[in-house]
């Protein structure tokens, strides 16, 4: 496409997205009940995919009418929607903060995507995952990062799977793409977090449907700070190892405010304050454990996805050092 094209077509595209998020963020922050991790996720995947974050926004997260919004998220493909956004506002945002700095070392278009690979990776895992998700996860933060590492690296891996080659042949044909400067840069990133989503739509259905990832919800079916999906999920877990025993939690007085350990049910020696199987086993979010081969299986299917991504970009030249004919920063 002409440049004489192109510059309009992301001119109306950046419009359209400016639009996008300032919907996006007064609906999540004046009606849509949306866990406040999430309403960030949304907002910073909007910033990269613009009217079709808006378009999906609109079918799979806001709230058609109040006190709707747990029963509209309930079904599994928006759970998924859900699990996958979470995913692209960390790692995305990890890939595109590194792209900006790196791009101005001179570095072989390799060498640019291990590095923004991992800073992906960490900063899905370190803060959006971990952090963010650590009340909801027991309160530890080093025992959320072990229980989100291998879920975030399969997410991870299907996103730069559809990342890398869009960013690296792109940005070795257009000196501008490579320029955080430039709405050009902006433009293929945009594309490029697109085809990530698109890699990791199907990875993060698997994950949810595994209870391996969380997908949608609400700080009034959550509780504020996890505490009462910590109980709900342990006294499920007791019901379906032990039919037809209650689990006894202790109760306030009637007509006061609910202390957090009231929500705190006894723990059965296999289980830890996760909501899942012990940290040392197969750790899920909850319910029963996935089988260790299901795991492997579903690694080397990542694994294969992210070689095949990084197959694409090499067969178009855009792994070539500077030195042999390949672009970098002047």
């Amino acid at each position: 496409m002409r440049p004489a094209i192109i510059d309009p077509l992301l001119i109306v595209w950046f419009s359209l997205t400016a639009i996008s998020v300032a919907f996006i963020a007064w609906d999540l922050f004046t009606r849509t009940p949306e866990m406040r991790v999430m309403k960030w996720g949304w907002i910073l995947v909007a910033l990269y995919l613009g009217p079709i974050a808006f378009v999906v926004y609109w079918i799979s997260c806001r709230e058609p009418s109040p006190g709707t919004h747990e029963e509209f998220v309930a079904p599994l493909w928006k759970q998924t929607i859900g699990s996958t956004i979470h995913c692209l506002a960390g790692d995305a945002t990890g890939v595109i903060v590194s792209a900006i700095f790196v791009n101005r070392m001179r570095l072989p278009m390799a060498a640019d995507s291990a590095v923004e690979y991992i800073a992906g990776f960490a900063f899905g895992l370190l803060i959006f995952q971990a952090l963010f998700m650590r009340d909801m996860l027991g309160g530890s933060y080093l025992a959320a990062v072990r229980a989100t590492v291998l879920p975030e690296w399969l997410s991870m891996n299907a996103v730069m799977a559809g990342m890398i080659p869009v960013m690296t042949i792109l940005m070795s044909r257009d000196m501008r793409a490579m320029d955080a400067r430039s709405m050009h840069f902006w433009g293929v990133m945009s594309l490029a977090t697109l085809a990530g989503a698109v890699l990791a739509l199907p990875v993060n259905l698997w994950l949810v449907a595994k209870k391996l990832k969380h997908g949608m919800g609400t700080e009034r079916a959550l509780g504020k700070g996890g505490a009462k999906a910590v109980a709900e999920t342990q006294a499920g877990m007791v019901h379906e190892a032990m039919p037809g025993m209650t689990m006894q939690l202790e109760m306030p007085d009637p007509g006061g405010e609910m202390p957090v350990h009231a929500l705190e049910p006894t723990l059965w020696p296999d289980h830890d304050v996760t909501g899942g199987r012990r940290l040392g086993g197969e750790q899920t979010m909850a319910g029963p454990a996935v089988p260790f081969s299901h795991k492997v299986l579903a690694t080397a299917i990542t694994l294969l996805m992210l070689g095949g991504g990084i197959a694409v970009a090499r067969s178009a030249g855009a792994f070539v050092p500077p030195s042999h004919g390949g672009m970098a920063m002047p």
